[in-house]
């Protein structure tokens, strides 16, 4: 699965247990990661140790990869710090289990959890605070012109183009974007086009940001105009040297470049240079100049930008009592469930259930079934609800649903045909 986004965990205990004779715990937070699929722990990492105290909030947090497509699962032990692991049930100060989803779908990404694990003992506390890592969740959306740029072809003007490079640790340079081809002109006013700030500056607002100048030529060999350096920061300063002016595009255009709107200051405008005609050229002063149109920010939402919001999912379920499906004493039916496994249905339900319960609050189901004759008067519903309760139809939570299903199951029988409009209409209604 691709992540959707990255979510850093912070983690802190309250009312630990005291397992010192002499002074408070030293506590540390490991953390666990159900392997999908399997009963398998692995650990993820741990938090650093605080010395003498039950009520420790670490510094070190767990950046995990969140997808919500999955069940999540967790565990959080929590030994005395002077143990590099778990040495006995003398030295445990408790443990919790709780889903990713979870603490995403909490009041405010903030989740209170008892910790457990010693016998007779009340353990305390945990809290997990989820945070989204949004510093390079923006996108830019900027325009520039030139003016001025150098004449590079022969029976004509210059075809100018732009090319973007991100300064890299080692002092290199990455390209991350070009604009398009502006042809024979001098002066030339690319269209705005849109980038990640990762991309740009890889969240480093501060990161030097080069920009090329080229002649664009039909044979690739592209001849160099010119360059210039500039920062994600200072773009985003000049913004508010905008201003927008109610006369035509191109006028707009021309008086922003030369800043002729008065009590405003000009927009930001740097020299393009050619290191070359520089050191040969006394009297070179630049090879033109570009100009930064309109620059915007915006921040890019996510699903947990949306929970965050209050956005609950509701979850409505219809299930297929068709004969189609064949009887559910049978091994190929859908409806078949052995002593060991599930029928096909049920695991499906809970495979999506069980995730998305976690993003509902009341965690009531309304759970329905189509295409079989009901009780008393056998007559084909398309839409009775599992529980029996057509004032109610809801269950509670995924367990409610399928007791109710494997109930139904029970007392209906599997006829046709396959109709599941009525649900979908009571649902949308």
């Amino acid at each position: 699965s691709v992540p959707g986004t990255k979510v850093e965990l912070t983690v802190s205990c309250r009312n630990l247990l005291d397992m010192d004779t002499f002074s408070k715990s030293d506590p540390v937070v490991v953390l666990f990661v159900q392997v999908s699929g399997s009963s398998e722990w692995k650990e993820f990492g741990r938090t650093e140790v605080i010395d003498n105290t039950l009520n420790p909030d670490f510094v070190r947090k767990f950046v995990l990869d969140y997808y919500f497509e999955e069940k999540q699962n967790l565990r959080f032990d929590v030994p005395p710090g002077s143990h590099s692991a778990l040495s006995g049930a003398q030295d445990f100060l408790g443990q919790a289990f709780v889903a990713l989803g979870e603490v995403i779908g909490s009041q405010r990404g903030r989740l209170e959890r008892p910790l457990t694990g010693v016998p007779g003992k009340r353990c305390g506390t945990i809290l997990l605070l989820a945070e989204e890592l949004s510093n390079c969740r923006d996108i830019v959306t900027m325009q520039l012109c030139a003016n001025k740029l150098d004449k590079k072809d022969f029976f004509g003007k210059s075809d100018p183009f732009l090319v973007f490079y991100r300064s890299n640790e080692d002092g290199t340079f990455t390209i991350c974007h070009k604009t398009e081809v502006v042809k024979n002109t001098l002066n030339p006013v690319w269209q705005p086009f849109t980038i990640p700030v990762r991309a740009l500056c890889n969240g480093d607002y501060d990161r030097t940001v080069k920009i090329d100048v080229y002649d664009w030529d039909r044979d690739g060999s592209h001849d160099f105009i010119g360059e210039f350096a500039t920062s994600y920061r200072e773009l985003s300063r000049a913004q508010s040297q905008f201003t927008v002016y109610e006369v035509g595009w191109w006028v707009r255009v021309k008086a922003r470049v030369l800043g002729l709107h008065a009590g405003t200051d000009p927009p930001l405008c740097l020299q393009v240079l050619n290191p070359r005609k520089k050191c040969k050229k006394k009297k070179y002063v630049n090879s033109g100049t570009v100009t930064l149109l309109s620059f915007s920010v915006e921040s890019e939402f996510t699903f947990v930008d949306y929970i965050r919001g209050g956005t609950q999912l509701n979850f409505t379920v219809a299930i297929d009592f068709t004969a189609s499906n064949g009887l559910p004493s049978q091994p190929t039916s859908l409806h078949y469930a052995s002593p060991y496994q599930l029928s096909a249905y049920a695991l499906a339900l809970k495979a999506v259930g069980e995730i998305i319960q976690d993003y509902d609050s009341d965690k009531l189901f309304p759970a329905y079934g189509f295409g079989a004759k009901v009780p008393p008067d056998g007559k084909i519903s398309h839409q009775f609800p599992l529980n029996n309760n057509v004032e109610n139809p809801s269950c509670a939570g995924i367990e409610g649903v399928l007791e109710s299903y494997l109930q139904s199951l029970r007392t209906v029988q599997l006829y046709g045909p396959t109709n599941f409009a009525p649900v979908i209409n009571q649902v949308a209604g």
